[in-house]
């Protein structure tokens, strides 16, 4: 049952419209749900790297979000994220949203079937896509759950990986502490570096050196992750003497960053030098455009946690509430 509503928008005005479908996305949802506010989500319409339900829909077994004992499978979590938001009578529309204006309020969003929505408050939490290396193999394994993976804290303790040779690709602060996490359960971590010199800055490069477990493999590239069902291998190419080589791994992790989905904002708020929505205020999640709100690894490029992105689309959605109430 609805609860009763702290405003009321115009007619034809939605009071707040969230775009996206991940944990940031449907948490919002159900808060402004409880909240009487009547949210719409556009969940999107999915394309070859995204899907409605976010990187979440590409990982097989989520064994850190709190709850699950027993762990929950990826899409499991995401159906039953949705399901909660429309226990509440949320609204779902699977369309992108391709296009805002966000000059004055209401706020106009343009969908992908070309419709336009007038909105009084808006939470973005489209989230971030994880760079691939677009070999072949790889996007396969990566969906089905096969030991490819973009997120070492998210997968690397599954028990599949366990006592594994496992590959990082990668040469940033992000690959460094991706193979320094893994070294908890991989009985070897390779880091394989298309150059000879890390990009990572001084300090995660000596924490990596250090550890007995890690070794690096210079001057290589991924041309094809080799497996059917699982992975069993990578072919590498030396990038100087063009010689390839097939290396035998447990699974494959890929550490060359993220791009947030923030593409279709147009430059309507500011943003970092990363792309992610900046937030002006710490602990906040209201953009630099008053009633426009960020959650998820849309403007989290530290985290990228399930339980974290819905800890922001809470608090997305309260923000939202109390912007309304106060007139806003």
């Amino acid at each position: 049952m609805k609860g009763e509503s702290p405003t009321t928008a115009p007619s034809g005005v939605e009071q707040i419209a969230i775009v996206g479908s991940g944990p940031a996305a449907w948490t919002a949802a159900i808060y402004a749900a409880r909240a009487g506010l009547d949210p719409i989500v556009y969940e999107g319409a999915g394309s070859r790297t995204m899907i409605p339900g976010g990187q979440l829909m590409f990982t097989t077994d989520v064994e850190n979000y709190p709850g699950f004992a027993d762990g929950v499978g990826g899409i499991e979590m995401m159906a039953e994220f949705r399901r909660q938001a429309l226990r509440f009578d949320t609204r779902v529309v699977t369309e992108d949203i391709v296009r805002v204006d966000l000059s004055e309020r209401p706020f106009v969003l343009y969908t992908s079937e070309g419709d336009r929505v007038l909105a009084a408050t808006m939470v973005i939490a489209t989230g971030a896509n994880a760079r691939w290396l677009g070999v072949p193999g790889e996007e396969r394994l990566a969906q089905s759950g096969g030991g490819v993976s973009a997120c070492a804290v998210c997968d690397g303790a599954l028990p599949h990986f366990r006592g594994q040779r496992l590959a990082v690709v990668g040469g940033g602060d992000s690959a460094m502490e991706e193979a320094l996490y893994l070294t908890k359960f991989a009985s070897e971590v390779l880091i394989v570096h298309r150059r000879d010199e890390l990009r990572a800055s001084q300090i995660m490069q000596d924490r990596a050196r250090r550890s007995d477990r890690i070794r690096f493999l210079w001057n290589r590239v991924v041309v094809e992750v080799v497996g059917d069902e699982a992975i069993s291998g990578l072919r590498l190419r030396d990038a100087v003497t063009g010689t390839e080589e097939e290396l035998s791994v447990g699974g494959l992790f890929v550490a060359i960053g993220h791009t947030p989905n923030t593409g279709f904002l147009e430059g309507q708020i500011p943003l970092r030098e990363n792309g992610y929505v900046l937030l002006p205020t710490p602990w906040r999640t209201e953009t630099s455009v008053p009633g426009v709100f960020a959650a998820g690894d849309v403007m989290d490029d530290y985290y990228r946690q399930a339980v974290s992105a819905a800890g922001t689309g809470c608090m997305a959605a309260l923000e939202a509430e109390r912007f309304l109430a106060a007139g806003g």
